[in-house]
């Protein structure tokens, strides 16, 4: 995130949440009454498709703001979870809309934020849209610089939109193939 938006933020008076692995921090239509900035720990904000599967919107580190867009929202349009123990500093909703609507310098720092996370949706879905788990594997493996490591693999399968069985099996292959042994 960009300094100037961690230094506005950061002015903002709020309160720390702390979550376990695996609990939620807000579901699919709860009222938007907080925005949350994960201070530790990495969040994500999933959508469960109709047949099962689950799609992560977005991935959010320490350091990120969880859920931007709902700042303009009356409730959440996903689910978010604790992918990690999370501490998360909520800031009323009320207070970063009437400083949004007040301070051209805060409002166009946020516009700088949303237009960089809009550039990753974006990948994200350039990802999604590849065919072969081997073509959207590789596609992650660019954007995020390295491969995953070994106890992040079932969240990166549900990033490009497998299964965790075919992802471990793409896993399989390349160990094969760098062993010379396909």
């Amino acid at each position: 995130m960009i300094t100037i938006m961690l230094h506005a933020l950061a002015s903002f008076a709020g309160h720390e949440r702390v979550l376990s692995r695996g609990q939620y921090l807000f579901h699919l239509g709860d009222p938007v009454t907080h925005m949350l900035i994960i201070t530790a720990g990495e969040a994500q904000l999933v959508r469960r498709q109709p047949g099962g599967n689950e799609i992560v919107l977005q991935r959010a580190p320490a350091g990120s703001v969880l859920a931007e867009a709902s700042l303009f929202a009356n409730h959440y349009h996903c689910d978010a979870i604790a992918v990690t123990g999370v501490k998360a500093r909520l800031i009323p909703r009320t207070a970063m809309r009437a400083r949004f609507d007040s301070d051209p310098v805060f409002a166009a720092a946020w516009a700088k934020h949303l237009a960089g996370e809009v550039r990753l949706a974006r990948q994200r879905a350039e990802i999604l849209a590849l065919k072969t788990v081997t073509e959207r594997f590789d596609a992650w493996i660019a954007l995020h610089g390295s491969a995953p490591e070994r106890g992040s693999w079932k969240q990166v399968a549900m990033e490009i939109g497998t299964s965790p069985e075919v992802l471990y099996r793409e896993l399989a292959r390349r160990r094969a193939v760098d062993r010379g042994t396909d």
